[in-house]
């Protein structure tokens, strides 16, 4: 019988890597077959628009890389976060914070390939709603991490592991 939590690691593992090929594609398609950049906006929907913006810091423009030496180290810094993230989901146990944690390490490894071959992060989702924006303009890595950090928050916060009791009763 299969171990179920290498089960889930191995799950967490594919989750990672089709987030990280699916922001990939994403950013291939807004880049090359449409042309964003050179065209800046695409107008998809009323409240939705393909946006051309190039992030050269992390979330919400923090530490913003001005110079060669300054991406590198964004690069050498978000990559040793990828590695306790993939450290972290390799010694979870619980499925949905392996999985809550996949989604942060697919993004993850997303958004520093863009950083480490372009200088920045490609964004493109442009959600509104008339000029109100609730998010930046984000990409599929962005979207992958941010609802990783809410499941992995929603557990911690809201629910509570049951505690396995030990033969004489104490936890």
């Amino acid at each position: 019988m299969t171990d179920p939590i290498k089960k889930y690691r191995r799950t967490g593992l594919i989750i990672a890597f089709l987030i990280f090929f699916a922001d990939q594609f994403t950013k291939y398609l807004v880049m090359h077959p449409l042309d964003l950049k050179g065209k800046g906006q695409i107008e998809l929907l009323p409240f939705f628009n393909l946006t051309w913006a190039e992030n050269y810091g992390v979330s919400m423009g923090f530490l913003t890389a001005s110079s060669d030496f300054q991406r590198w180290a964004l690069v050498a810094l978000t990559g040793l976060i990828g590695i306790a993230v993939f450290v972290w989901m390799n010694r979870e146990k619980a499925k949905w914070d392996i999985i809550a944690l996949a989604m942060v390490l697919g993004g993850a490894m997303g958004n520093i390939l863009d950083r480490a071959r372009m200088g920045y992060v490609a964004d493109f989702a442009d959600l509104h709603f008339g000029d109100f924006r609730p998010f930046l303009i984000f990409n599929v890595a962005d979207a992958a991490i941010s609802i990783g950090v809410v499941i992995l928050l929603a557990r911690a916060l809201l629910i509570r592991e049951e505690k396995t009791e030990n033969a004489d009763g104490s936890a």
